[in-house]
C-alpha cells in the first residue's frame, strides 16, 4: 500500500482515522491491555528513569508510559504518519518523540542529553531485532537495562544455554555484556495484525563489568565456530586455531561448539590472541 502523503496523513489523524499499516516496517501493533500492563509492571519505572521506546505505533504501551510522571520519555518511531498519529501526546522536554530510525539513533547521545543511563522498551519489528540488539550493545554504557517483545524463537536462542538447541551465536556474544531473564510469552492474539508467530519477552540487564576480560578475538572465534555449527572446533575454527591449540585451552578439539560455554570461547580468543602477536 502507498505511504500517504503528510498532508493527507495528518488530515486522517485530525479525523480520527489511523494511518496504514506498513509491511516494509514489520508492523503488528500491541493492543491487549493485560500484555501492556504486564510490561509496564515488569519495568516498574522509579523516580528520576531515563525511558526509551523504540517502536510506540499507535502507542498503547506509550500511554502507560507516559503516565509515570516522574520520568523522562523518549520514542523513537521510523513511520512518519505514525509520529503525526503520536505527537500531540508528548511535552518536551520531559516526554520528546523522534522520528527517526533506531538502526542509526545516537543513544549514547540522549543519555549524555538527559543526564543518566537509558531504561528501553520496545516491541521490536521481527526483521530488525537481532541487528538491534547489537546495534544497543554497542551503546551498551549508556543503557540500563531493556526490556523487549521479540519473536519467541529469538529470546529463546538469547536465553539459551550451552548444550540446548536454540543455543548459539547470538546467546554467546551476549553473555559477557548481559544478564538475560525471559518474563513471558504474547500470543498472535495481542497484536493487529495478528503475525504468524508467538512472541516473548525479555528482560536484558547491562552488567556493570563482564564475568570475563573479553579478547578482541572474541567475536571472531565465536562467528567463525558458528558459521559452521555441525563442524566440529577442531574443523570449524581450522583457519584460527589447530587442534593442539584448542586442547591447549582444556578444550575438547573434537565437540561441536554448541557445548562451549562463553568463557571457553573466550580462552580460544586468548589463545588467538597469542598467536597474532
Amino acid at each position: 500500500m502507498p505511504r500517504l502523503p503528510r498532508a493527507a496523513a495528518a488530515a486522517a489523524v485530525a479525523a480520527g482515522r489511523r494511518p496504514p499499516r506498513r509491511k516494509r516496517f514489520g508492523q503488528h501493533f500491541l493492543h491487549d491491555p493485560a500484555v501492556i500492563l504486564r510490561i509496564a509492571r515488569s519495568l516498574s519505572p522509579r523516580v528520576g528513569d531515563h525511558l526509551v521506546e523504540i517502536g510506540p505505533g499507535r502507542g498503547a504501551l506509550t500511554a502507560a508510559l507516559l503516565e509515570c510522571g516522574d520520568c523522562t520519555l523518549d520514542a523513537i518511531e521510523i513511520d512518519r504518519d505514525l509520529s503525526a498519529l503520536l505527537r500531540d501526546r508528548f511535552e518536551p522536554p520531559r516526554s520528546v518523540l523522534h522520528t527517526a530510525d533506531a538502526l542509526e539513533f545516537d543513544f549514547t547521545a540522549l543519555a549524555r542529553e538527559r543526564g543518566g543511563r537509558l531504561r528501553i522498551a520496545g516491541n521490536l519489528p521481527y526483521n530488525i531485532s537481532t541487528p538491534l540488539l547489537f546495534r544497543l550493545l554497542h551503546h551498551g554504557p549508556a543503557i540500563q537495562d531493556l526490556h523487549l517483545m521479540l519473536q519467541r524463537e529469538v529470546v529463546a536462542r538469547l536465553a539459551a544455554q550451552p548444550g540446548d538447541a536454540d543455543y548459539g551465536r547470538l546467546a554467546v556474544m551476549l553473555a559477557p555484556r548481559v544478564e538475560i531473564e525471559r518474563l513471558f510469552d504474547v500470543g498472535p492474539g495481542a497484536f493487529q495484525p495478528p503475525p504468524r508467530v508467538w512472541s516473548a519477552v525479555v528482560r536484558l540487564t547491562m552488567r556493570a563489568e563482564p564475568p570475563f576480560a573479553v579478547s578482541p578475538h572474541y567475536g571472531a572465534v565465536v562467528a567463525a565456530a558458528f558459521a559452521h555449527r555441525r563442524k566440529t572446533l577442531r574443523n570449524a575454527l581450522a583457519g584460527l586455531l589447530t587442534g593442539a591449540e584448542i586442547g591447549a585451552c582444556a578444550v575438547d578439539p573434537g565437540v561441536r561448539p554448541e557445548r562451549l560455554t562463553p568463557q571457553a570461547f573466550n580462552a580460544l580468543a586468548q589463545a588467538l590472541d597469542r598467536t597474532r602477536r
